[in-house]
């Protein structure tokens, strides 16, 4: 019998049991469990008050001091008792939390009942009235606030999968890639030493993984990070919203359309998860058969009553309601709390993230978990999932600012929960995270100048433009906000839909996004993508040339190279490509050979591989007729957005282009020093060969 069949054979309330067990000799004092003893000792005294209330007489001689005093006792106990109570969920499930919360309640206040001597002796009766109505009381209550508690879900989706592994499961090996979405190498590093990721510091410092630094090139965005992961691709995605002269129209990788029809540009039917693999909250499939809130490809989570997706779908979804509102009022504190303390650079917060925070790090995340937890069940072998937490808060927070890093140290929490589901399941899988980009922090281009880009491309041209939004669209959320919401419209039915429905109408103002206008009608279309913009003649055929550029807009290229806040400049010429700043200096490159230049080398000081990404960024597809960066501040490692961002990502400078992975030691396709997209793309198409999954 193969190793995977004795694990599944072996029983699964053994194996819920030892799991437990595990997880309650792993507990140790914390913050929060302080926080809960506090609560706890709150929740006792009111709930001692009123049941004292309904007995007879008066039971107490000192009032409020003598409610008091029993509480403390129940305090001391209880706070040893609810950490270990609420760890048994993986054994007994929330009717188990809320049968020994009850009993454990009512024998404590028992015990301080007869020993507290401010108290009145009580009959028998009494004492079991007191003592039953007070622990319904604080039970309930609790059990209402347990439930909804990561650690407590965690444990049912792991409880729920080990349950269904023996009829579910699968042997031999697999692979689960976990995509951290906008999480830079650098950040995960200084993560790791803080000790703020404890499960991605433990796989580092035991051995088990080693951690890679992976250069994304221009654009740093997840369409382009997911194209090369899972499809092998660098050359099909120059940003996140481009312009595609062919098909006369504006592409988003957000709306589910544009991503369809981009992803078969990129497909050449052998994707990563091309053999049976799964896609989970991703822009583009990998060839997956199964593709679960995969916006190239909507489909809903499984309907099967046993599936844990179903599962958190219809007993979860109350929970995550709950946790979303949370959220929302953490949100609001923390952007107050930005601006009262006068931090810089920062943006407006409030409107629509209020919302989009609450359904990207509360609600999809644990759909994904739910949907994860299901397909290493079933026995996928491999799945593919991104987790887009960190990415969403820190654009609006910074990439480095406090609530950005708490987030970053949720995920951890979730990896160390999909390591030990991947313990437990049929399979051996191996755990690969990897990003698809990073992000650099830096005021505003609105902020510093008062003006949008395409008002500026505008004024330099004497045309009208259009951009990838609607009117003003630095000012509204960016498109890369709203796929979260795309992946949950998706997923959701009934009530559940029409919640997240609504509330993307009330962030957003609206019922749809305007259709962007036609060429004729629009001029010069200016794209952004962060600290990226492609600029393009929409009625001029291919790639424009410097010299035709010149010829129909004079003052474009130069002007726009000259403002301020404007870093580099890329167009092309006859002989090549042509890089330009503000300080009037440029070169010229024909291949990676200089044939021109004047003044000082605007590509000084952005570092050895920035020639490279430019070359090609030029050779790429769909490439605008100009190609404009937000000025970098070397000193400070900031970098200017045309988006209204305080972490954005796309151009050149800071951490952008700095993405990772992590993957098991002993991968034997991976070569010496810094990686390319293309690169991790084959070891992790070579690993599934040797695994024989391909």
């Amino acid at each position: 019998m193969s190793e995977g069949a004795v694990r599944r054979s072996s029983r699964p309330v053994a194996r819920q049991t030892r799991i437990g067990l595990s997880l309650l000799g792993s507990w140790r004092p914390s913050w929060a469990w302080l926080r809960g003893v506090v609560r706890s000792f709150l929740t006792s005294f009111v709930a001692l008050t009123v049941s004292l209330q309904l007995l007879p007489g008066t039971q107490v001689t000192e009032g409020a001091y003598s409610v008091a005093n029993l509480a403390l006792f129940v305090l001391g106990i209880g706070a040893l008792l609810r950490p270990l109570i609420t760890r048994l969920t993986v054994i007994t499930g929330v009717v188990g939390l809320l049968f020994f919360g009850l009993l454990a309640q009512a024998v404590v206040l028992g015990l301080a009942l007869s020993a507290v001597p401010t108290v009145e002796p009580f009959s028998l009766g009494e004492v079991v009235l007191a003592s039953w109505a007070a622990a319904v009381a604080a039970a309930v209550f609790n059990w209402l606030v347990d439930t909804s508690s990561d650690q407590v879900f965690l444990g049912q989706v792991l409880g729920r999968a080990v349950r269904a592994t023996p009829q579910a499961g699968a042997d031999g090996p697999g692979l689960l890639v976990v995509q951290l979405d906008g999480v830079s190498e650098p950040l995960l590093r200084q993560a790791i030493t803080s000790g703020a990721v404890p499960t991605v510091s433990r796989w580092v410092r035991q051995g088990s993984h080693r951690l890679r630094r992976w250069h994304t090139g221009i654009p740093a965005t997840t369409p382009a990070g997911q194209a090369v992961l899972l499809h092998g691709n660098d050359t099909a995605v120059p940003g996140f919203r481009w312009y595609d002269k062919e098909r006369g129209r504006l592409l988003a990788a957000s709306r589910p359309a544009d991503a369809a029809e981009i992803e078969k540009e990129l497909s050449d039917g052998h994707g990563l998860l091309a053999h049976g693999g799964a896609s989970v909250s991703n822009l583009f499939s990998g060839d997956a058969p199964d593709r679960v809130l995969t916006v190239s490809h909507a489909k809903l989570p499984g309907t099967d009553p046993g599936s844990a997706s179903f599962a958190s779908l219809r007993f979860g979804f109350l929970r995550s309601v709950a946790l979303f509102v949370g959220q929302v009022v953490i949100e609001w504190y923390q952007a107050r709390r930005q601006r009262i303390r006068g931090v810089v650079p920062r943006i407006r917060r409030g409107g629509a993230f209020l919302f989009l925070r609450g359904l990207t790090t509360v609600v999809l995340r644990d759909l994904n978990v739910a949907v994860v937890a299901e397909q290493l069940t079933r026995g996928a072998p491999v799945v593919y999932v991104d987790f887009v937490d960190y990415d969403e808060v820190a654009h609006h927070a910074g990439p480095s600012r406090p609530e950005s890093l708490r987030t970053l140290e949720n995920m951890d929490r979730v990896l160390g929960v999909l390591d030990q589901l991947a313990r437990e399941v049929g399979r051996r899988y191996e755990i690969v995270v990897v990003s698809d980009h990073g992000q650099a922090q830096g005021s505003t281009f609105l902020q510093l100048t008062g003006r949008t880009l395409r008002d500026v491309v505008a004024d330099l041209s004497a045309t009208p433009t259009t951009a990838s939004a609607p009117a003003e669209p630095e000012r509204e959320p960016h498109d890369e906000a709203w796929v979260p919401v795309q992946l949950l419209l998706s997923a959701l039915t009934g009530p559940a839909r029409m919640v997240v429905r609504g509330v993307r109408r009330l962030a957003a103002g609206r019922t749809e996004e305007p259709a962007p206008q036609t060429p004729r009608e629009a001029g010069l279309v200016v794209a952004v993508s962060g600290s990226l913009a492609h600029v393009y003649c929409p009625d001029e055929p291919g790639r424009m040339s410097r010299e035709r550029l010149d010829a129909l807009h004079p003052r474009l290229v130069r002007g726009l190279a000259e403002q301020e806040h404007v870093g580099l400049v890329l167009t092309r010429r006859a002989d090549g490509c042509l890089v330009l700043d503000a300080a009037g200096g440029w070169r010229a490159y024909r291949g990676p050979d200089r044939v021109g230049g004047d003044g000082d080398d605007p590509l000084a000081a952005h570092g050895p591989e920035v020639l490279g990404d430019l070359l090609a960024l030029d050779g790429k597809d769909h490439v605008g007729d100009l190609v404009a960066f937000g000025r970098y501040d070397p000193s400070l490692g900031e970098v200017v957005a045309f988006e209204e961002l305080v972490g954005s990502h796309g151009g050149i400078g800071g951490w952008q282009a700095d993405a990772f992975v992590l993957h098991p030691v002993g991968w034997s396709a991976l070569p010496t020093g810094d990686l390319s997209g293309r690169q991790v793309h084959a070891a992790l198409v070579g690993r599934l060969e040797e695994l024989g999954l391909r």
